[in-house]
């Protein structure tokens, strides 16, 4: 039986507040730190309206050579390691699969997805593809894919060779434990040395775009409102004291 490492996971509150923040927000603060882009470029929701952030269990693909992976879909399972990322989930956890762009290999299919979903995931990200996709697409989990196929996991071009290792997904690396928050506008990686920098700068910035919003559904003027300006500042801290947030 193959053997795979377990991932460090950071406290459920961080990757639930950064669910709440949403990829757009935590894209836009990554880049103000640093990180010119953390998002995952191909994969696109398939669960419209899902929101979710947890931890990156992580999945290679590499190419296929005949003579060293077994061609039958069910032979020898346990060496099968696309199985083996699934037997490390958590409530919570987020599977990320390099799957080299590939459009004719179905990663994942229902059944595999049902015990994931079972085991408490809350979402899965594929550099390529699942299968049985009407059925994955029923069991409340976050999906975020290229597309889906009918052809099971090693049947044609790629093979799974690691878990839990640093991985290239839609070309952004994916350390294993790096929080995931993924929405209707794509997934983004967030380094989770990064994470509780990130979260607060978020958490100011959500604040004060709440307090503009408001003012431009008013007919506020955008100039003063969005991004908030120096003038209108002071009106957003009375704003803040109003709600009890001084």
């Amino acid at each position: 039986m193959a053997e795979t490492h377990d991932i460090v996971r950071p406290p459920a509150e961080l990757s639930a507040a950064i669910a709440a923040i949403g990829s757009a927000t935590a894209s836009a603060e990554l880049s103000r730190m640093g990180i010119r882009s953390a998002f995952i470029r191909g994969p696109v929701s398939v669960t419209p309206g899902v929101r979710v952030a947890g931890p990156a269990l992580t999945l290679q693909f590499l190419p296929k050579r005949e003579d060293l992976y077994p061609v039958d879909e069910y032979a020898e399972p346990e060496k099968q390691l696309h199985r083996h990322v699934m037997y490390h989930a958590q409530p919570g956890d987020m599977i990320v699969v390099d799957a080299r762009g590939d459009m004719s290999s179905g990663v994942f299919g229902e059944m595999m997805l049902t015990y994931f979903k079972g085991r408490g995931g809350a979402g899965v990200v594929v550099d390529g593809c699942l299968r049985d996709i009407g059925e994955a697409k029923r069991l409340g989990l976050g999906l975020w894919i290229r597309g889906a196929t009918p052809n099971f996991h090693a049947q044609t071009d790629i093979v799974p060779v690691a878990v839990n290792v640093p991985v290239a997904c839609g070309g952004t690396l994916v350390e294993p434990g790096d929080i995931v928050v993924a929405d209707d506008d794509g997934a983004v990686v967030v380094p989770i040395k990064l994470a509780p920098a990130l979260l607060a700068a978020a958490q100011e910035h959500a604040e004060w775009e709440e307090f503009s919003r408001i003012r431009l559904a008013e007919g506020g003027d955008l100039r003063r409102y969005y991004p908030l300006s120096d003038e209108a500042r002071p009106e957003y801290e009375r704003w803040r004291a109003e709600q009890g947030r001084a």
